[in-house]
């Protein structure tokens, strides 16, 4: 039995890290479709090669940093409980590498290929292990302080601020310090329009993480008796209060739709072991709101060129899920209970400032030794040809 129940584990987590792992197209499809055609080779590019960097970073350096556990031992040992270590390693380092795939679609259009993936590995190899220690693996005494002080620790099921608030915020930072792609924004207060590219691969990429979802969710057990249908419907409900919130606020805009069910999800993760499935429905359908409100914001009127929306969907609908699983998961509100409203205020708001100054730190020094951004000549012939000598429809590009 105990064989028996080792495989289950290995298996059902090898599931989930084949789950997220294909959320990371959703990240590369959703990307395609928002940014300019000229753009497009770039996006599926980069979420690929900063996918590997991750690996590596996370594999050497992070999974060290966030739980002291080092694989630089014999095969044999590797292969104890089969493989089980390992296959939670891929696990987590997909929640991990989802982080420098939120920045890209912050930062697109613009910035430059090298830079990046340094920043990428800076980020998955000491950046986020801190705080992924520090709130999964009891690092630093943080948790026990938050307990000593709220009455409970802080509690982040599925990674709504461990992950999501952190990739957003860190982008935040990013696209402040890049500026906005060339004409976004002129002088006499106009703006150009840079609609999406395609829609249908907008559409894909946000139905491949919302399938995808459910493993990062779901799967955030870790272990298959500790599996929860709650958590599968919350996030369900989270997904569809995000939806219709997003297609009554966006008035129909296809880019508002496909994202409020990603909004919805992101809010959901942290609670989604607590809430009931109608607190759920509420948290993402305040997050859909959130999305689409502050998006407009941003782009409209703070100037803020964030292409595919990361500060807002990310970023605020993750700090909104933090506290929400305070709220919600109180048994008062229909929720398990076990969840201190004060704890995960403090705990969310820590995690936001380290991100914000962690984010500012990285892209301030690479701006300033390296440069972070394309030259004006290279941002208006494209990413694509000006990186990769291809652009995505290459047979129309070549001159008879």
């Amino acid at each position: 039995m105990e064989t028996l129940k080792q495989s289950s584990d290995a298996l059902f987590i090898l599931l989930g890290a084949i789950m997220v792992l294909a959320m990371h197209a959703g990240f590369a499809f959703l990307e395609l479709g928002t940014v300019r055609k000229k753009n497009q080779v770039n996006a599926l590019v980069k979420i690929l090669v900063d996918f590997s960097v991750s690996t590596v970073a996370y594999f050497f350096v992070g999974y060290v940093v966030a739980y002291g556990v080092s694989f630089m031992t014999g095969a044999e040992t590797l292969a104890a409980k089969n493989g089980y270590e390992l296959v939670k390693f891929f696990f987590l380092l997909t929640f991990a590498a989802a982080i420098p795939a939120i920045i890209s679609g912050g930062i697109a259009e613009r910035a430059r290929f090298g830079p990046q993936l340094l920043a990428t590995a800076v980020i998955v190899g000491f950046i986020y292990p801190l705080s992924e220690g520090a709130a999964w693996n009891q690092a630093f005494g943080i948790q026990a302080w938050l307990k000593s002080n709220f009455g409970e620790e802080f509690h982040d099921f599925a990674g709504s601020v461990v992950v999501h608030a952190l990739g957003g915020w860190i982008g935040l930072a990013a696209v402040l310090l890049l500026g906005a792609r060339s004409n976004r924004y002129r002088k006499d207060g106009a703006m150009s329009a840079h609609p999406p590219s395609n829609i249908p691969f907008l559409a894909l990429g946000a139905w491949i993480l919302a399938v995808g979802w459910f493993g990062f969710n779901v799967m955030s057990a870790q272990t298959i008796d500790k599996i929860s249908g709650l958590v599968a419907v919350n996030s369900l409900m989270a997904m569809v209060g995000g939806t219709l919130v997003a297609v009554l606020m966006g008035k129909n805009d296809p880019g508002f739709v496909y994202n409020g069910p990603l909004a919805g999800l992101v809010a959901v993760c942290a609670g989604s072991d607590l809430m009931h499935p109608a607190g759920a429905l509420v948290v993402g359908g305040v997050a859909g709101a959130i999305f689409v409100s502050l998006f407009t914001l941003t782009q409209n009127r703070w100037k803020i060129d964030d292409v595919l929306g990361v500060w807002p969907l990310h970023g605020l609908c993750g700090t909104w899920g933090g506290i929400a699983a305070g709220l919600f998961g109180q048994k008062a509100l229909g929720g398990l209970g076990g969840v201190s409203l004060g704890a995960q205020t403090f705990g969310t708001l820590m995690i936001v400032a380290w991100a914000l100054a962690s984010g500012f730190l990285v892209y301030g020094l690479i701006k300033a030794l390296i440069g972070l951004r394309l030259s004006q000549e290279e941002e208006y012939e494209g990413a694509d040809l000006s990186i990769h000598k291809i652009g995505a429809t290459p047979d129309r590009e070549v001159s008879w």
